[in-house]
C-alpha cells in the first residue's frame, strides 16, 4: 500500500466525487418530482394517463439502470437522437429512480385515513386542493422511510456510469487501475469516497425518519 500514489491520485477522485454528487443531486430531484407526479396521478386514477404511468413504474422497476444506459447511449443515436454520457445517465437515473420514488410516494399515499379523503370531498375539494392540503402533507411525511432507501440507492447506482464512460468515481478508480495497476490504493479510495458522501447521508435520512415518525405519532 503506498500512500504516495493515493496522494498523488486525489485530484482525479476530487474531480469524481464531484462530479458524482452532481448527477445524483439531479437525478435524485428528478425522480422525486416524477414520482410525486406519477403518484398522484395513479391515485387520483386519472383516465388513460394512470394506466401509461403504471405501464412506466413497471418497467422502470423491472429493468436494469444498465440497460436503460445502454438504450439511451448506444440505442438512441440509431434512431437520429445523440445523447452525451452525461444527459443519458440523468435521464436513466430519473428514470429509474422516478419509477421507484413513485412506488415509495403511492405506499404514503395509500396510508392515509380514508376518513381525510371523505372529509375533502364532503368540503367540496378539488383534486388539486386535495392533493395539496390533504394528501400530499400526510402521504410525504408517511413516505420518509421509502424515500431515504431510494435516495440510498440512486447514489449507489451512479457507479453504473463507468459503463458509458461518464468520469465519476468509479469510473475514475477503473481508469486509474488501468493505466497504473495499483488497485489496493485506488480501491481503497473509492471506498473512503462513498463512504464520505452515504455516512452522513444515512445519519440525516436516520433523524429525519425518527423526527417525523415521533411528530406523527408521538412515540
Amino acid at each position: 500500500m503506498s500512500w504516495t500514489v493515493i496522494q498523488q491520485s486525489l485530484p482525479n477522485f476530487v474531480k469524481g466525487f464531484q462530479l458524482t454528487l452532481w448527477l445524483s443531486l439531479i437525478g435524485i430531484v428528478g425522480s422525486v418530482i416524477v414520482g410525486i407526479i406519477t403518484s398522484l396521478i395513479r391515485y387520483f386514477k386519472v383516465p388513460i394517463l394512470g394506466k401509461i404511468l403504471g405501464a412506466y413504474v413497471e418497467i422502470g422497476r423491472n429493468t436494469p439502470l444498465l440497460i436503460q444506459l445502454f438504450f439511451l447511449y448506444y440505442g438512441f443515436p440509431v434512431l437520429g437522437i445523440k445523447l452525451s454520457a452525461e444527459t443519458s445517465g440523468i435521464i436513466g437515473l430519473i428514470f429509474l429512480g422516478g419509477a421507484y420514488m413513485a412506488e415509495g410516494f403511492t405506499g404514503g399515499f395509500n396510508g392515509i385515513s380514508k376518513s381525510q379523503i371523505d372529509a375533502g370531498k364532503a368540503l367540496g375539494m378539488s383534486p388539486w386542493q386535495m392533493s395539496r392540503y390533504v394528501v400530499l402533507p400526510q402521504g410525504l411525511t408517511l413516505s420518509v422511510p421509502a424515500f431515504s432507501a431510494n435516495v440510498i440507492f440512486l447514489i449507489k447506482e451512479t457507479s453504473i456510469f463507468s459503463v458509458i464512460a461518464i468520469p465519476e468515481l468509479t469510473n475514475t478508480a477503473l481508469d486509474l487501475i488501468g493505466m497504473y495497476y495499483r488497485s489496493n490504493e485506488y480501491l481503497l479510495v473509492l471506498v473512503i469516497a462513498y463512504a464520505i458522501i452515504l455516512i452522513p447521508l444515512i445519519i440525516i435520512l436516520d433523524w429525519l425518519e425518527r423526527r417525523v415518525r415521533y411528530g406523527s405519532f408521538g412515540d
